[in-house]
């Protein structure tokens, strides 16, 4: 294919866009909607000891899947996997509505991610299919917000389906929007055959190792159960299978993840960058919300809030740097974004007892601004050096890193922040065991239970809550050397506007292959 996109006629491009949008909002809904349920969803199925499993197994398989979807849609056109990816999507998602067991209702998760992996990756390919840089810039921006509103919304709806119908219909209101996003882009994308000389060698082999290294590293980071050298033997054995991979890589005819894509230096600084910065924002996402409920005393609803100007600010930055990037050169505006995202994770690291919602919420804006003037730059100017041969791939490649800087991260800030309290509440065993308090000191989230709050002494009270402040500022001091290490890894990018590249480094990669 010479064109560098999809020439579609202007209704069927605003219907693909349209589908595409819907599809991008049912991905990154779900994730927030089944969180509302979870512990309704506890209290009829039981099995709270593999409550992780329900997120993390959707994690697991959206995760390792992304690559693969991206290669199979450059070798075979993006419209029969992204509907494949609905029909898996809306498959789980039923089964998951009739689940009987925690087992039954983990198991069909991982369907879902499987689905879940090919709408949020091949949705945002097919926008770099049909438009062309400038357009594309203004798009990008635009589903971002989708993303942002989404997430945003879905605490909301999740809660009103499981007060008012049943926590099943979580997962049974997917099937209509999903059946739409699947009727708009199926009736509307048209794509040529795909010109290949010979037959379709399949890099089968790569792929198996690919995934089976992913499993194995995301559940030694994430624990699954595994504990101390169990964890570090799965983390080994999958860098060892990491290492397999590049070699069966290097020697195949059309493989997986063309290796030469790391010679694009916009593609290597957008992978290092969106790692560091997924380790260290979708890492401390999951311990502002405990800041806030454990250390200030607010319930659920107020500790989910902080993350409202997250969203907002990441929705609004996205868009300004997309459009931005029209004018202004991609490494500033990502470094911009890098020194924002620093400065975010300094409000976080100088949080403590005496600090308030409002100096919380200031350090998630920051952040979120810094997100958003980091990725959809970042991921536009992929798209846009890259020969539309490899878009499909670069862009699940880039998305891909962000996604496994989280699931690094959360382990990573986790295991600083268990440390740290684990020697805080040392401190605290003697006092308590005079009290007959011990079990409380051995179980601080019983600060998230404003019952158990109002019975405990003052003194040890404090105590506790100073333990544990102590302990996550040992974790945000944490995500803050990550974000500075975003921030240098934003110098990798060449200098220039990113519509200069798309001749120098595209055209020499889609010579090169």
């Amino acid at each position: 294919m010479s064109s560098k996109f999809l020439d579609l006629t202007g209704p069927e491009r605003r219907t693909v866009t349209a589908g595409v949008m819907v599809g991008v909002f049912l991905g990154a809904m779900e994730s927030t909607v089944v969180a509302t349920a979870m512990p309704t969803v506890v209290a009829g199925l039981g099995g709270l000891e593999v409550y992780s499993w329900v997120f993390s197994s959707y994690l697991l398989t959206s995760t390792v899947t992304v690559p693969l979807w991206g290669k199979l849609s450059d070798l075979y056109g993006r419209r029969p996997f992204y509907l494949l990816g609905i029909a898996l999507f809306l498959l789980g998602s039923v089964a998951c509505g009739f689940s009987r067991t925690m087992t039954q209702l983990i198991l069909f998760r991982g369907v879902q991610g499987l689905g879940a992996g090919a709408i949020l990756a091949l949705g945002l390919t097919i926008v770099g299919d049909i438009y062309p840089f400038e357009a594309r810039a203004r798009l990008q921006g635009f589903l971002s917000g989708v993303w942002g509103v989404a997430s945003i919304a879905g605490p909301f709806l999740g809660g009103l389906l499981t007060d008012h119908l049943s926590w099943r219909w979580v997962f049974f209101v997917n099937v209509p929007v999903g059946l739409v996003a699947s009727f708009m882009v199926g009736r509307s994308l048209r794509e040529p055959e795909r010109e290949r000389s010979g037959s379709v060698a399949v890099d089968f082999l790569g792929g198996a190792v690919l995934i089976v290294a992913l499993v194995l590293f995301l559940l030694g980071v994430m624990g699954a159960g595994w504990r101390g050298q169990g964890r570090l033997g799965l983390v080994a054995i999958a860098l060892v299978g990491l290492i397999v991979f590049g070699r069966i890589e290097r020697r195949a005819e059309d493989p997986l993840i063309p290796l030469r894509l790391f010679e694009n230096r916009i593609f290597l600084a957008s992978f290092v960058t969106g790692l560091m910065a997924g380790m260290a924002m979708f890492g401390a996402i999951s311990f502002v919300p405990l800041f806030v409920q454990a250390i200030l005393g607010t319930d659920a609803t107020a500790a989910g809030s902080v993350l409202t100007p997250f969203m907002l600010a990441w929705v609004l930055c996205s868009v300004l740097g997309a459009r931005l990037l029209l004018r202004y050169r991609v490494r500033a505006i990502v470094v911009t974004g890098g020194a924002a995202l620093s400065v975010g994770f300094l409000f976080l690291a100088r949080l403590g007892i005496a600090s308030t919602r409002p100096e919380v919420m200031a350090g998630m804006t920051l952040g979120g601004a810094g997100m958003g003037l980091m990725m959809a730059p970042l991921l536009i100017a992929v798209q846009n050096t890259v020969p539309r041969s490899q878009l499909g791939v670069a862009t699940s490649v880039t998305m891909f890193s962000r996604t496994l800087g989280g699931a690094i991260g959360v382990s990573l800030l986790g295991a600083v922040m268990a440390r740290i309290l684990r020697g805080e509440l040392r401190g605290l065993t003697a006092l308590a065991a005079d009290m007959k308090l011990e079990t409380f000191v051995q179980n601080p989230e019983v600060l998230l239970q404003p019952a158990v709050r109002a019975g405990l002494p003052a003194h040890l009270l404090i105590g506790l809550r100073g333990a544990l402040a102590s302990a996550l500022h040992g974790a945000f001091v944490a995500g803050f050397f990550l974000a500075l290490l975003a921030l240098l890894a934003a110098f990798l990018l060449p200098d220039g506007l990113a519509r200069d590249h798309a001749l120098s480094e595209g055209t020499a990669m889609s010579q090169g292959n």
